[in-house]
């Protein structure tokens, strides 16, 4: 239906989506094997084979009788260096999220380095842009706060109340430190000018500030998209 334009992103999973299944949660490295047995078999399929696999996951005979006539781009989702670096091997591109320069760098240069080099990088870069610095910081607090840990600790959540609860020990002054969070769009853009640089094929911008999203496609279209270009 969307020839050329759609792509998948898959990771390892989080307990907060699959724990639904009630199944065993399993530690990370086991997630990564389910990982490229579930990538696998989606290639083998888009290639036309019919498939039976018996290990991690269980296919019997399936097979896809309508396909896209040229495969959809399989895009890593990677938000720690080490993931980078194992999915540069067989991944067609890598998807992270903005971070201080230095990390997202070394993410990428981890993807690069392990037959990722060439490939395109997409970016999620999340931000809080409203009216004043206040209001920023009290949208970034109020909705992004529980995305501020670590990936494992991402990764073992069970339910919406328990990213409530952890995320009420962590304070605005440390959101601060975390996350984009500026009144001026000048400062988004030099922060955006600094994620080009490292050589993203398309970067995303996301706003969390709900009470903004008018204002902030309004003013980045004018004033930090064309600079962008």
């Amino acid at each position: 239906m969307y020839p050329g334009r759609f792509w998948i992103a898959p990771g390892s999973g989080e307990l907060l989506n699959e724990h639904i299944v009630g199944k065993h949660w399993p530690p990370k490295a086991e997630r990564n094997a389910r990982l490229l047995e579930a990538i696998e078999i989606v290639r083998a399929l888009w290639a036309g084979e019919t498939v039976t696999h018996k290990g991690l996951l269980e296919v019997e005979e399936a097979k896809l009788y309508t396909r896209p006539s040229v495969p959809p781009p399989i895009i890593g989702a990677a938000l720690s260096v080490e993931t980078a670096e194992w999915m540069g091997s067989w991944a067609d591109g890598l998807i992270t999220v903005a971070g201080d320069p230095a990390s997202t760098r070394a993410i990428v240069e981890a993807f690069r380095r392990s037959g990722g080099d060439g490939k395109p990088l997409y970016l999620q870069a999340q931000l809080a842009f409203a009216r004043t610095e206040e209001a920023a910081l009290d949208g970034a607090w109020d909705q992004w706060r529980s995305a501020l840990f670590p990936s494992p600790v991402l990764a073992t959540l069970r339910m919406p109340a328990d990213f409530d609860a952890a995320g009420m020990r962590i304070s605005r002054d440390e959101v601060r430190k975390m996350m984009r969070i500026s009144a001026d769009p000048q400062q988004h853009l030099h922060w955006l000018q600094q994620d080009r640089a490292l050589g993203f094929t398309e970067i995303n911008l996301h706003n969390v500030c709900r009470e903004e999203q008018e204002r902030f496609i309004t003013v980045f279209g004018e004033s930090v998209l064309p600079a962008l270009q």
